[in-house]
Parts: structure tokens; sequence; C-alpha cells
């Protein structure tokens, strides 16, 4: 996966929001939750960072191109990074993407989720 299509599919999810920090990552929010980054530090081969459960990151922390998180999985959080080949396919890492988004608005005040449109929580479809 590229970052231009990484950028699409993330734009695809609902409520979600884009910024480029921390060392030009794109930085993908749901609400003001974090769900998704791409890069992290320059390399040849993209890199995608995203939240997991706890069953998934025990599963995924070993896998060949994928790694705890560096930041993240040092203070407890459960994120993976996936940064070599061979990683997961695109359908996979979209999968986990999706999920990712899905446990970052689930952190969300249920107010928040309500604006949104999150979570079978509806406020007329209106996001603000």
């Amino acid at each position: 996966m590229t970052y231009e299509e990484f950028n699409e599919f993330c734009g695809s999810l609902p409520a979600t929001n884009y910024v480029v920090q921390w060392g030009d990552s794109h930085v993908w929010k749901v609400g003001e939750k974090v769900f998704a980054i791409g890069g992290w530090q320059k390399s040849a081969v993209p890199a995608y960072t995203f939240k997991v459960s706890e069953i998934a990151y025990e599963v995924l922390r070993d896998m060949p191109g994928l790694r705890p998180a560096p930041y993240f999985a040092s203070r407890g959080m459960k994120w993976i990074q996936q940064y070599a080949a061979p990683g997961l396919s695109d359908a996979d890492l979209e999968n986990h993407l999706s999920t990712s988004h899905q446990l970052a608005s689930l952190k969300l005040t249920k107010r928040r989720q309500k604006e949104l449109g999150l979570n079978g929580n509806s406020n007329s479809g209106q996001q603000p």
C-alpha cells in the first residue's frame, strides 16, 4: 500500500480528519483520537502504525515486517507498526485500519460519538 492509498482509505472512514505532524507523518484521527499514522521516520519502505485489540497485538507483534509500535508500545498501548516486507496484505491492513478507527472512536465520549454519528449514535446524520 502506498501513502496515497493509505490516505485515501483512511479518508473514506466516517468522521475522520487528517493532519501532517511528527516529522511529516500522515496522521489520521477520528474526532480527536489518533487511529492511524503513515510514516514515522524517513525510510524507503512505507510504515503504517495503528491501534489493535489485545488479542491482535499478541498475534501481530511477532509477524515478519510488523512490530510493537515505537513510542506507543513502550507506554503500554496496544499499537502495531508495519515497517518492512512482507507485512500485511493491503486487504488485511485495511481491516486493521478499520478496526483501529472503531477502537479509537469508542474512546470518544458518548456525546462526541453522537455528534459524529458513530457507533450507532446518530445526530440526524449531521457532522460538525
